[in-house]
């Protein structure tokens, strides 16, 4: 079992940057890939980032790409999004979750943290 616990959300206005954590407890963290995705009220789960065990490599979905970057420090058992550029449209809750290998797919990560709740401002 792996707990994540996400944190950095908040209020910011257009065009400024944030930066989210995921904290996470147990023994297997160096060994998965983690995934962030986010999700607004009445709409499907959009696939922001992923990046594999190591933190060598890292996959976008189209939202992100250009502008948000995902990393990790293993030792710290923490992954980050780094947001810039934000806009209106990246308003929604974040979450992070683990899975065996870096996937895009929402359907294949295993653990979920409960989300931060990212707004930006217009």
């Amino acid at each position: 079992q792996v707990q994540l616990t996400e944190s950095g959300g908040g209020w910011v206005q257009a065009g400024v940057s944030l930066r989210l954590s995921c904290a996470a407890s147990g023994r297997t963290f160096g060994s998965l890939a983690v995934g962030w995705s986010r999700q607004a009220p009445g709409k499907e789960r959009d696939f922001v980032a992923a990046i594999s065990s190591s933190g060598r490599d890292t996959i976008y979905g189209d939202s992100a790409k250009g502008r948000f970057t995902i990393s990790r420090d293993n030792a710290k058992k923490t992954a980050y999004l780094q947001m810039n550029s934000l806009k209106p449209e990246d308003t929604a809750v974040y979450d992070c979750a683990v899975a065996g290998i870096m996937t895009p797919r929402n359907s294949d990560y295993l653990y979920w943290g409960q989300g931060t709740q990212v707004n930006v401002s217009s």
